[in-house]
């Protein structure tokens, strides 16, 4: 037996061509040979032909998940967030500059008064954990006059004052671009317990930092480069459909500075998608445009001649998405994830692997399959920086999550996504949930990403572009799992147990 060749497992190749629909669980891949250590790992990847990201995580454009506080987050880590469309152009063309105003990862929620106001209750702090701003017209869009701390207010025998009769006129304030340790400097010097930043072009308030917000920063794992736009910005992402309108919230988010947009279809292979993608490359030749979702090769074959700059893969594999129950149509993850890759891969067009998405070992598989990044939904809702107020069921701290197919989404404006917003009748292909309480995903996030590089490791793949050309030679096998196997694969046996993956 010396010198004969080993043939164990399957190359992929010859396992997707079996006629099976395997996602994710369904498959495993067999471990190679380790000559790295685990940081040497490399997840920086491209998300369209001409953009790139330090880790290959994208934040999905739905309503529960993607919006300013999201998309500053991700873009701190080195991913990116795109803004969903299920709201006015306006709305998400402001989202759009919110996120980019920002050099911090978070967002709070900032209150604004009028010198001319009064504050009635306590609860009118909201979850400000610093202070109420006092502007000119008491809102954003105005010069800043002062601030309202809790601990002030609380100590006023006449709670129905005007604010201007006690607030602290501001006169400190830090510019709307400095980093977190510039702000940190800022702080210290001045001995202050918080400053807001300003934007030095118009005056407005972008945020408040507190010196607890700097120390609980510094306090989270750190991850690869900031995603930065050659406006010196965060990057930042957003979703349009195919109507004749949406030419003009294009317009609007254009504007706005996005920086890439995706074209937001379950279905993404249709004549309607096709015109917007030559639309956009015809006006707006320097802006990549993502087109999707598709799960065939034949569909990214349409798209890939129409002219995109990426492709998002995904049909009905999301948690919260009944489209194959409802429609029928769709296809396994994994199967769509390796198919589509494999046509896309040769003209240079880097996918996006949207939905399915529950572990690091998906991530894993995803992008060893052919993906250049991950589209996360469900992963990410929950989280602090989801939209959204945390509420309790049976105990448990939740956050709502939607599919933008759910007639909840639907009736607000999603239905063009499934191409059903001039349909008398409503038929939905998501529902309503809700998911548990993550925490921050610049925590999170980070854990993950170093899960993924010992995936990377144990398959002898020092990057995502040595995982592919591995895959192709046929060097890395898989396998499918029995059922058994899964169960196997997973924890059992055990009468309880607590499961913390960080």
């Amino acid at each position: 037996m010396d010198g004969a060749p080993i043939d164990d497992g399957f190359p992929a190749e010859r396992l997707f061509k079996q006629g099976y629909s395997y996602t994710y669980d369904d498959v495993i891949f067999l471990p190679h040979y380790i000559d790295f250590p685990t940081d040497s790992v490399q997840l920086s990847t491209k998300l369209t032909r001409n953009l790139n990201l330090s880790i290959p995580c994208v934040a999905s454009p739905m309503d529960t998940v993607t919006e300013s506080s999201m998309a500053v987050a991700m873009a701190a880590l080195g991913g990116i967030g795109i803004v969903h469309s299920n709201n006015s152009p306006s709305d998400q063309a402001a989202i759009i500059r919110s996120a980019k105003s920002h050099r911090i990862p978070f967002v709070s929620d900032l209150i604004f008064k009028s010198p001319s106001d009064s504050i009635d209750s306590v609860w009118e702090f909201g979850s400000s954990p610093t202070c109420i701003l006092v502007t000119e017209s008491g809102t954003r869009k105005s010069k800043l006059l002062g601030v309202v701390t809790k601990s002030d207010w609380e100590a006023l025998n006449d709670k129905q004052a005007r604010v201007s009769d006690y607030m602290v006129k501001s006169t400190i304030s830090a510019p709307s671009d400095y980093d977190l340790e510039q702000v940190a400097v800022f702080l210290a010097a001045k001995n202050l317990e918080f400053v807001p930043l300003v934007n030095e072009k118009d005056g407005q308030v972008v945020d408040v930092v507190s010196a607890t917000d700097v120390d609980r920063i510094r306090g989270f794992p750190k991850l690869g480069m900031p995603s930065m736009g050659s406006d010196g910005k965060f990057m930042v992402g957003a979703a349009i459909g195919t109507r004749e309108s949406d030419k003009e919230r294009l317009e609007q988010l254009v504007k706005a500075g996005a920086n890439v947009i995706v074209l937001d279809s379950s279905q993404g292979n249709s004549s309607y998608q096709i015109d917007m993608i030559k639309y956009v490359m015809k006006t707006y030749p320097e802006l990549d445009v993502i087109g999707g979702n598709v799960v065939t090769m034949n569909q990214a074959h349409n798209l890939i001649q129409a002219g995109v700059g990426g492709l998002r893969v995904g049909m009905g594999s999301g948690s919260i998405c009944t489209t194959q129950e409802v429609c029928a149509v769709g296809r396994g993850q994994a199967t769509a994830v390796y198919k589509v890759s494999s046509i896309a891969e040769r003209s240079g067009v880097p996918v996006i692997a949207d939905g399915g998405i529950s572990n690091s070992g998906h991530i894993v598989k995803a992008l060893v399959l052919g993906a250049s990044t991950v589209m996360m939904g469900s992963f990410l809702a929950g989280s602090n920086e989801a939209p959204g107020a945390y509420e309790y069921q049976g105990g448990h701290r939740v956050k709502k999550y939607r599919g933008m197919g759910s007639l909840e989404a639907m009736m607000k404006g999603s239905d063009a996504r499934y191409l059903g917003d001039t349909a008398k009748l409503k038929i939905a292909q998501g529902v309503v949930g809700a998911v548990a309480d993550k925490g921050s995903v610049l925590k999170f996030l980070p854990y993950n990403m170093q899960a993924v590089k010992q995936g990377f490791q144990d398959l002898g793949a020092s990057s995502l572009q040595s995982a592919h050309e591995l895959l192709r030679s046929s060097v890395l096998r898989l396998e499918v799992r029995s059922g058994a196997a899964q169960v196997e694969g997973g924890v059992h046996g055990l009468v309880s147990y607590e499961k913390k993956s960080f």
